[in-house]
């Protein structure tokens, strides 16, 4: 019923986002001239079709290489636990800190990848193919900063954990490795970015697969042939991230080559992808604040209820690996068509991601339902958390439908170049869900109770607060800003 009735919801605001119908008056003759209606049906049908395969060449492929992204850390994992409990357990702290920060700096790719479709749609490939290059200069000089200053942190940081000086030297090893990496793993967010405003999204599922594949080699020679340990899986990762950037950086230059873009970065152009960048990181900032005060709040009910937590969010997090590819699409075709001066074929895209957002929903949260009871023991043999797991887990799915409508128009609006809306409403959502949350936190009893209240609390409460306020603003007009 709760699907049932959130599908409702999505629908009615979905349709909004239509635009207006024409209205007919009975009393007035047709133009002889003007197309017969009998025909706009199969029109209408063959227009929703072609949408249909535009965001499924995008999407599938996007969904490939969001997916070996993580690869990388799995690897690292898998690679290090054999090495005992204090490399895994250092490993587990440095990446925690990496994936934090790195987290935050996603705006590089969200913020070109608009820019240069909205170009690209304006016939004006050459200035797409420039703005691309500008966001990979601002990613250039943000690494370089972010990089030094998480290396110059790094004790404090550790020390900030609470955990033996044997851990703490495993993890400090890793982070300060890695640190040499960041500027190169904000380059591969631009340079994807970039690629993905270009409607090429095959081009970053290839990178990520090889170099996944190059990355388990390196880190095979220098963890076991070369006896480095943590820090020879911090120096593997480190060259193979690079060398994702000798690709990203050789086929960009190619592409600039064929549009006659300048390969040296524009001082106005570096202004506007700095702007657009710095209101999304305000949008990333507000949505990890919320993920970081909810594990925060899993603390209080006990070493159970946050060990079950950090299994429903692995799970969440799985799961939005392919609602947000459905979201790098509509950011794409959403910022090309608006570039066009297409608002009918913006609104088509609007309609047509949302609905398969909502469908994908339905499909995981389904599935997600039926393995409820059992999906716990992939992740733990523990039976406190397995007791309180399935519950939570069925929750997750129930609520999975909402979750792609908000991908999907988070990405909607991402491509409309909306970011200061995303910002101001991100932190909105945050001050709506932090009560709640808190209530969660004191009033409801530790168990089974908690961990569906906390998984309620996110994938309900803070995604219907975003699923208001981004569907407020599709079902409106201020986003279709059409051209450059």
């Amino acid at each position: 019923m709760l699907t049932y009735n959130l599908y409702r919801v999505h629908a009615r605001l979905a349709f909004r986002c239509d635009l207006a119908r024409p209205q007919y008056d009975a009393n007035v003759t047709p133009d002889p001239a003007a197309p017969d209606a009998s025909n706009s049906e199969p029109r209408a049908s063959n227009a929703r079709r072609s949408i249909d395969r535009s965001i499924g060449d995008l999407a599938f492929p996007a969904l490939g290489a969001l997916i070996a992204e993580p690869l990388f850390l799995i690897a690292d994992s898998a690679m290090v636990g054999h090495l005992g409990a204090s490399p895994l357990a250092g490993l587990a702290v440095a990446s925690a800190i990496l994936q934090t920060v790195v987290g935050l700096m996603v705006f590089l790719a969200y913020s070109t990848t608009p820019l240069v479709a909205r170009r690209r749609g304006a016939g004006d490939l050459t200035g797409a193919v420039q703005a691309g290059i500008d966001g990979l200069w601002l990613a250039l000089g943000i690494g370089i900063i972010v990089g030094a200053a998480l290396w110059a942190v790094t004790d404090p940081l550790v020390f900030a954990f609470n955990i033996d000086a044997e851990t703490a030297g495993h993890a400090r090893a890793y982070l300060a490795i890695s640190c040499l990496g960041v500027p190169a793993m904000l380059l591969v967010f631009a340079a994807s970015g970039l690629l993905r405003g270009l409607m090429d999204t095959r081009t970053p599922l290839i990178v990520a697969t090889v170099a996944f594949g190059a990355n388990i080699a390196l880190n095979w020679v220098f963890i076991y042939v070369l006896g480095l340990g943590v820090a020879g899986s911090a120096i593997g990762t480190v060259i193979a991230q690079c060398g994702m950037v000798a690709v990203y950086l050789a086929v960009i230059s190619r592409h600039a080559k064929r549009a006659g873009a300048s390969v040296l970065p524009r001082r106005d152009g570096l202004g506007h992808a700095g702007r657009s960048g710095w209101w999304l990181f305000v949008r990333t900032l507000g949505l990890r604040a919320a993920l970081l005060a909810t594990v925060f709040a899993a603390t209080s009910h006990g070493t159970a209820a946050t060990a079950g937590y950090q299994v429903v969010f692995t799970i969440f997090s799985t799961a939005a690996f392919a609602l947000d590819a459905l979201a790098i699409a509509a950011q794409a075709l959403v910022g090309e068509a608006l570039g066009a001066r297409n608002a009918e074929r913006a609104r088509a895209v609007v309609r047509r991601c949302v609905f398969w957002g909502i469908a994908c929903g339905v499909g995981i949260g389904a599935l997600l339902a039926a393995t409820s009871p059992v999906i716990g023991y992939v992740f733990t043999s523990d039976d406190r958390v397995l007791e309180i797991l399935p519950a939570a887990v069925l929750t997750l799915g129930l609520s999975l439908p909402l979750g792609g409508f908000v991908f999907v128009l988070d990405g909607v609006l991402m491509g409309a170049g909306d970011a200061r809306y995303l910002a101001w409403t991100s932190l909105v959502n945050l001050a709506v869900y932090l009560p709640v949350l808190w209530a969660l936190t004191v009033l409801v009893p530790t168990g089974t109770v908690a961990l569906v209240a906390l998984t309620a609390g996110f994938t309900v409460v803070f995604m219907l607060a975003r699923a208001l306020t981004l569907g407020l603003r599709a079902r409106g007009g201020r986003w279709v800003v059409l051209g450059v």
